[in-house]
């Protein structure tokens, strides 16, 4: 059986008017950077992808030499193509504008270019995580916004597409439009995404968790709580065995959650009082991925996605996957 591109898929939709010609095209480049990157990351030590460079990012993190060169790629393949007003990037500061000599698009993309690159050198997965949000018009409402860091701070419900990609055994690119959820993998001889995921829907209730335990001393309650109780067993208060899977790298422990169900948590604790992952790079792009295909994804305290973003580098915390699972670590904080 023939199996459908990526390409052919986005056409489809654009015939269908679910996205416009610009989305399409940019979401196009984007696959296109990332099979860049895949086959950066797939070099490794060969290409002298490993290490450290001797500079931080804005949150303080020493950056990988792979981080740098995810960022260079994803720039450099979506500032010219006259679909974005800006970017902005976990690795950089500020917004980039679309320079003045390129045409400028409705369009503003965000990225973490290289997720779990702590796994780098260890050969586990990492991956590339992407948003896409609509430039506000002017309050005038004549020609595009003016595509500065206020310009992107719109709740994840805003979102327009979102996807991320992971570079482990295969390549696999997750991407929605905001009908459903879908999972393309990279054919190697081809060099082209196929459908291989179509509808992505994860299971209600699991028996599945995925959080950093060795944080466990400062979690808040309401997740001392429901990690106990799993953890307790058959012989606890759930009445059934829970397994625990923990990669360290966001995109390979969703896309577990995706493909047979589970709940990922990285919570607020004594040491991160906000949350340790992005708001705008990660839990956005995920969230809206994640209820596209049925699931649920809270901060504890409120949807994700109906969060008003404060900063362009906002922390918050993450908790998504199977919904019923989500809802109770939800009513633990409502209690």
């Amino acid at each position: 059986m023939k199996r459908m591109t990526l390409s052919q898929f986005l056409v489809a939709r654009q015939h269908q008017g679910r996205i416009n010609a610009d989305l399409r095209l940019l979401l196009e480049t984007i696959a296109r950077a990332c099979k860049a990157i895949s086959t950066r990351v797939n070099k490794g030590a060969l290409a002298d992808g490993h290490g450290s460079t001797e500079n931080t990012n804005v949150q303080g993190e020493v950056q990988k030499k792979l981080d740098v060169l995810s960022n260079e790629i994803l720039l450099e393949a979506n500032e010219w193509g006259g679909n974005l007003a800006a970017l902005a990037s976990e690795e950089m500061e500020d917004p980039r504008p679309i320079p003045t000599h390129y045409p400028r698009g409705e369009y503003l993309l965000l990225f973490d270019p290289l997720d779990g690159s702590s796994n780098i050198d260890v050969n586990i997965s990492v991956g590339t995580i992407f948003s896409v949000l609509r430039c506000p018009k002017a309050a005038s409402g004549e020609g595009y916004c003016e595509p500065d860091e206020k310009a992107f701070l719109q709740p994840g419900a805003k979102q327009v597409a979102a996807g991320f990609a992971v570079y482990g055994p295969t390549t696999v690119l997750v991407l929605t439009v905001g009908e459903g959820a879908h999972g393309f993998t990279l054919d190697r001889e081809t060099f082209t995404f196929v459908l291989t995921h179509p509808e992505i829907r994860i299971p209600e209730d699991t028996q599945e968790f995925a959080i950093n335990v060795s944080n466990q001393r400062r979690w808040e309650p309401p997740v001392q709580r429901y990690i106990d109780e799993c953890l307790k067993g058959k012989d606890g208060p759930r009445g059934k065995d829970f397994n625990m899977r923990w990669v360290a790298s966001m995109v390979a422990d969703v896309f577990r959650v995706l493909s047979r169900g589970g709940i990922f948590m990285y919570p607020r604790d004594a040491r991160n009082k906000d949350g340790r992952l992005r708001l705008m790079y990660e839990a956005n792009p995920m969230a809206f991925i994640v209820e596209q295909a049925g699931g649920a994804a809270t901060d504890g305290l409120a949807r994700i996605l109906d969060l008003q973003p404060r900063a362009l580098h906002q922390r918050v915390a993450v908790v998504l996957g199977s919904k019923n699972e989500v809802e109770t670590v939800a009513k633990y904080h409502r209690k």
